[in-house]
């Protein structure tokens, strides 16, 4: 059977570029791969046409000699971008031609998803890492607003070497172990295993004379000082991101980005729920029965007068518009809630003790929760001696 035109198989014209052999190839490939198409007896033969027509396309030599002989010119007699001797026409003679190809379509197929196709990602330069910052402050910082300086200490670009890691700033050269792929391949048996260079550690590139301020490393830590605007509104939680200020990149890469996360301090007076602000405020036990007024603080400095209702009891809550926390992209304040507390007065003199004594006498049918409660008390132990 004759052997179908390598651009016929790709379903390519024979003027695509680089970049359309390679997308139509991934399409194919992706399509007939065996383990995708086991209801399919051809999948493999397929698969396998799929593979040498681009290993003839996406190389130019070869991709020359195609245009010029044909299939011919992998038969080992046209010399120009022939075959390797003794291969077989398809491109896989013998084991391991087979899983060098192999190889070449798992990273064609599967490159993206684990680090890039062929190592070039790994040589790359490559973003440096984000960083972390817990900030503090006060509650009515985070009332108003503030600006911050924080100092971060953090690996920076080392200027002896300009991040290049080398000595005066000179460019890293190729690796001359992986040949800039930052991997190496090794035969065993029927597959070709790839492993991390040793020489690079990956990167496809090595430092000839190492600048001495960083050790080659192309990174120093320093210790940055920044200023931080902190809005108004923020709350325990509350993130601010500052691009570019994190650790700087490898080789010339872009630097990451720090993270300023907000805690804001627990207030003696006021107790914060999103918007809202709670202010406990104690009364005394005659002025919660007689009523008045009561003077309270503001988070912004200031003062308001609450007036207390007579017969005020312990947990009443009193509203004051607008008075709590501003919204963090605007759009007004929160209200501020005061709660009394009535209190009991102690170490009281002997007067008082006989004014309160005379007032208990006096006021029994005052106090109408005390009666319903010693009521309902009364029907519980009747009901249970009966």
């Amino acid at each position: 059977m004759a052997k179908r035109d390598f651009y016929d198989v790709l379903g390519v014209g024979r003027n695509a570029t680089v970049d359309e052999l390679k997308k139509a190839y991934r399409k194919k490939a992706k399509e007939l791969h065996p383990d995708r198409n086991s209801d399919n007896p051809n999948a493999e033969a397929q698969f396998k046409e799929v593979n040498e027509a681009y290993d003839a396309l996406k190389d130019p030599e070869k991709k020359a000699a195609y245009d010029r002989y044909g299939h011919a010119a992998f038969d080992g007699g046209m010399g120009g971008g022939g075959a390797r001797r003794g291969a077989h026409p398809g491109g896989f003679g013998g084991n391991q031609d087979f899983a060098s190809a192999f190889s070449d379509v798992f990273e064609d197929l599967f490159g993206d998803f684990v680090g890039g196709g062929r190592g070039n990602a790994r040589s790359r330069a490559s973003r440096g890492s984000d960083l972390r910052y817990n900030l503090r402050i006060s509650l009515e910082e985070a009332y108003t607003g503030t600006k911050k300086t924080i100092r971060v200490p953090r690996l920076s670009e080392c200027d002896a070497c300009k991040g290049t890691g080398a000595e005066g700033g000179a460019e890293p050269v190729t690796c001359p172990t992986c040949s800039g792929m930052g991997k190496v391949r090794a035969q065993q048996g029927f597959f070709t295993v790839e492993r991390t260079c040793p020489t690079c550690g990956g990167s496809g590139q090595i430092v000839k004379n190492p600048c001495k301020a960083c050790a080659g490393a192309g990174r120093v830590e320093k210790e940055a000082s920044l200023s931080v605007n902190i809005p108004a509104g923020v709350e325990t939680g509350t993130r601010i991101r500052l691009s570019g200020e994190g650790e700087a990149g490898l080789r010339g890469g872009p630097a990451g980005d720090l993270y300023i996360f907000i805690n804001v301090s627990e207030h003696p007076i006021f107790k914060r729920e999103d918007l809202t602000l709670f202010c406990r405020v104690p009364v005394s036990m005659a002025r919660a029965a007689l009523g008045g007024e009561v003077e309270v603080p503001t988070l912004d400095g200031g003062r308001s007068r609450v007036k207390i209702p007579a017969g005020s009891q312990s947990g009443r809550q009193m509203r004051l518009r607008s008075k709590g926390m501003p919204a963090l992209r605007g759009g007004g304040h929160g209200d501020m809630l005061i709660e009394l507390a009535v209190e009991t007065p102690v170490n009281l003199t002997h007067k008082q003790k006989e004014l309160l004594e005379e007032f208990e006498k006096l006021s029994a049918e005052n106090n109408p929760e005390s009666s319903s409660f010693f009521d309902k008390v009364k029907s519980f132990w009747d009901g249970m001696k009966s």
